[in-house]
């Protein structure tokens, strides 16, 4: 039987109503359901002033009066601003910075052909499984030897630690699905190995690149561990950090502002993915490939 007739067949369960809708529309409603709910419940949340918030009888999932006294608090009357550009600034140069590492590392592995490279890519990647709440307790004390405590270099320093294993590991597996032909016909025309990276390999790897990429910000942006301990003067917190110490007072939670805080720290997130959604899942789909 041929592959375009079991194909054929397969479909041919789907064409029936009733096993759409159980198989196909109903999983995919809860699935987009679960997904949006934590983003609707944000929002809702922002936009409800505080007796709505603090009502017993009033709609949870609704707002009945909106307000933006929340958003005006947390944009003028705390730090956010302030948060959310030392959030951008770490997340670039860091991401900026693991991708560099990356890209070298990524293609010594992988194109050089060295004794033991597997045994390297291999290291690597599990150093990206060691947990940060065993490596942040040395990197402080290299943090505190080298003058960095509660600087924005201390993050930029330390979150390479996490994102250059994983974005490594992405990269190997895209470039081994780059054709060895283009690099030896270069080699044979007298190119050299960082000229054979930077016109060939690099414009052939924008994909996974920016898959990399993506990830390295999304991890940087989020981190909490590293930016809790590095960090303690309010003007050098990021937002999740920023967010979850100086909207909480004592035992009273500013609940109004904790969700527009979140709701503005996942939008820069949310953008860049919606940009570049087609070069991630196709570098995605290159970095799985053997």
């Amino acid at each position: 039987m041929k592959a375009s007739d079991t194909d054929t067949q397969g479909m041919a369960y789907l064409a029936s109503l009733p096993r759409r809708v159980v198989t196909v529309y109903i999983p995919l409603a809860i699935f987009v359901f679960v997904l949006l709910f934590p983003f609707y419940w944000m929002g809702v949340t922002s936009f409800k002033p505080d007796n709505e918030l603090l009502s017993r009888t009033g709609n949870p999932f609704w707002v009945i009066s909106p307000t933006l006294a929340h958003f005006n608090k947390l944009l003028f009357h705390t730090s956010y601003p302030a948060w959310m550009w030392n959030t951008v600034f770490v997340s670039v140069v860091a991401t900026f910075v693991s991708l560099l590492a990356s890209v070298l590392a990524a293609y010594a592995i992988e194109r050089l052909r060295f004794r033991g490279s597997r045994q390297v890519g291999l290291s690597i990647f599990l150093a990206y499984l060691v947990p940060p709440s065993i490596l942040f307790i040395p990197l402080a004390s290299i943090v505190f030897q080298l003058g960095l405590f509660d600087t924005k270099w201390a993050l930029i320093l330390t979150y390479p630690t996490f994102l250059i294993p994983f974005s490594t590991w992405l990269l190997m597996g895209y470039f081994r699905s780059i054709p060895f032909e283009l690099e030896e016909c270069a080699l044979i025309d007298g190119a050299s190995r960082l000229q054979i990276l930077w016109k060939i390999v690099l414009p052939l790897s924008v994909p996974g690149l920016i898959s990399a990429g993506i990830f390295a910000f999304t991890l940087s942006w989020n981190e909490f561990i590293y930016a809790l301990t590095f960090v303690s003067s309010s003007e050098n917190k990021t937002v999740p950090v920023g967010v979850v110490t100086e909207l909480v007072e004592g035992d009273v939670y500013h609940w109004g502002a904790l969700m527009a805080g979140a709701l503005l720290g996942s939008l820069p997130v949310a953008v860049i993915y919606s940009f570049f959604v087609e070069y991630y899942v196709s570098g995605l789909t290159g970095a799985v490939k053997e």
